[in-house]
């Protein structure tokens, strides 16, 4: 029997510990326009990463898809065994020095090595994590970054995000792939997504209404069907299913380092300091998903989406932790996938308890429930294949759109708004660090150090959120014809 949730209350589930365990259908609902997107969106995304597998690691097609899987499945933990609010996804921008890192001396050429590697830099974040998170220092940290800093690390994602779907050669340059196809199904995405007229239209509209609640999907299938017409994607369909016990026992004894042998303490000391980089983009995640969350709630009195930064340290610190033993490959297990936390959150706030009632239940659905189906029929598989350019398009639009509006909501005066903005493009096109220590001298020097305190930022600045904030994209007010 499906759980009632009391108004105002956090969505009912199973307490462990500083964790809560929520059960499809016992404690999710299903939600088929979410499903058809988790499939769509979230299944070609999770195949980025297999001609990596197979290029680098000399993986076959099935042990990379099985790798991909096993990603996935612990991707989904976030919500299921830990209930983190947020729809997770990977570091993404941490890859580019994660496979520099391992192309390089010693480790390049030698699969082990490779893998060991890997281990070594996962459990060496996992440390980072799991130290931060059992201390309380993590949230500390999350919770005494001004406003004007938040603003710069977010509005810094947006411009990496553009920076990256428009470089020339980039994997998520769909307008160059397939200029066409593309471009008609990202905009019919963005459209469906952001459109305040489509949306005013949908007043009066039944079937409008109906697109705009199917999300992505419909720009999905727009780019699949023009894509075919003007030779723009092409496919080629395996119909047979994957033997996940064979090829994850092959995945097995090739990558995990209870085979292979654990990464020496010179490989432990070499990957720290990338480690220790990518927490800064795990910050910025965590602060970009709590924003989100705070600017959603007022339209959702009836849910409580309850944030701790404690919580989303140790639940990504043991994802890390146990991918390092099963399927390591770095920066795959990651706390927010922005764009998809986008449309979530726009989908729970335009709509009443009646027709979604949990955030939840977006989440789970979008990730079929953590169920691995989509990787165990290759039809699905290399059906989805293709349409990867379209996948990451949307998701880092959708991203530089979001993260962009919500930057600009957090400040209130010019100097800080420069100071934003040069914060963010130290961010964008710079290596974590060093945009983190220009942002830090930055905010110091024009705005104030004293907002480092947040004691004095609440006495001189007034709190965070004490200024009328303008309603970002990731939670236009619904009109009353968007409720019905």
């Amino acid at each position: 029997m499906l759980t009632k949730r009391e108004h105002g209350q956090v969505q009912p589930g199973i307490k462990w510990g500083p964790f809560t365990m929520r059960i499809p259908f016992v404690h999710l609902r299903l939600a088929v326009p979410e499903m058809l997107q988790g499939i769509a969106v979230a299944g070609a995304t999770g195949l980025a990463l297999v001609p990596y597998f197979m290029s680098i690691f000399g993986l076959s097609f099935e042990e990379a898809v099985t790798m991909a899987m096993f990603h996935n499945i612990l991707i989904s933990l976030s919500w299921f065994m830990f209930g983190d609010p947020y729809a997770p996804g990977w570091l993404t921008p941490a890859i580019p020095f994660v496979i520099t890192f391992i192309m390089t001396a010693p480790f390049a050429g030698d699969p082990t090595l490779q893998f060991q590697a890997m281990t070594a830099l996962s459990l060496n974040f996992a440390g980072i994590l799991l130290l931060l998170g059992i201390t309380g220092l993590g949230a500390k940290l999350v919770k005494s970054v001004p406003a004007v800093f938040k603003g710069g690390i977010i509005l810094g994602a947006a411009i990496a995000a553009f920076i990256r779907v428009t470089t020339p050669g980039d994997s998520a340059n769909v307008f160059e792939q397939a200029p066409i196809a593309g471009t008609l199904g990202v905009a019919l995405c963005v459209l469906l997504a952001f459109s305040k007229p489509l949306q005013e239209m949908a007043g009066s509209s039944a079937f409008l209404r109906k697109l705009i609640g199917m999300g992505l999907l419909p720009g999905f299938l727009l780019a699949g069907v023009v894509g075919w017409l003007t030779n723009e994607i092409s496919w080629n369909l395996r119909w047979d299913v994957l033997d996940v016990p064979a090829h994850a026992a092959s995945l097995w004894a090739k990558a995990s380092p209870l085979v292979i042998g654990w990464p020496s303490a010179e490989t432990f000391l070499a990957a720290l300091p990338l480690a220790l980089i990518t927490y800064v983009l795990f910050f910025g995640d965590v602060v970009t998903g709590d924003e989100m969350i705070e600017h959603a709630q007022a339209d959702r009195p009836d849910e409580k989406l309850e944030t701790n930064s404690t919580r989303a340290h140790l639940a990504t610190g043991i994802r890390n932790a146990v991918m390092a033993v099963i399927a390591p490959f770095f920066t795959t297990q990651g706390v927010l996938w922005t764009g998809i936390q986008v449309v979530l959150l726009k989908r729970w706030t335009s709509v009443d308890r009646d027709k979604v009632d949990s955030f939840y239940d977006l989440i789970g659905s979008f990730y079929v429930f953590g169920l691995p189906i989509l990787f165990v029929l290759l039809p699905i598989v290399t059906l989805l294949q293709p349409l990867l350019p379209v996948a990451l398009a949307v998701t880092l639009i959708l991203t530089g759109f979001a993260c962009a509006t919500l930057a600009l909501s957090l400040v209130k005066d010019a100097t800080e708004r420069g100071a934003m903005v040069v914060t963010a493009m130290a961010f964008a096109l710079l290596e974590p660090w060093l945009g983190l220590l220009i942002g830090i001298i930055t905010v110091a020097t024009l705005v104030g150090p004293k907002v480092f305190i947040p004691d004095h930022e609440v006495e001189d600045f007034g709190p965070v959120n004490a200024h009328k904030k303008p309603t970002p994209a990731v939670n236009p007010q619904p009109t009353t014809t968007e409720k019905a």
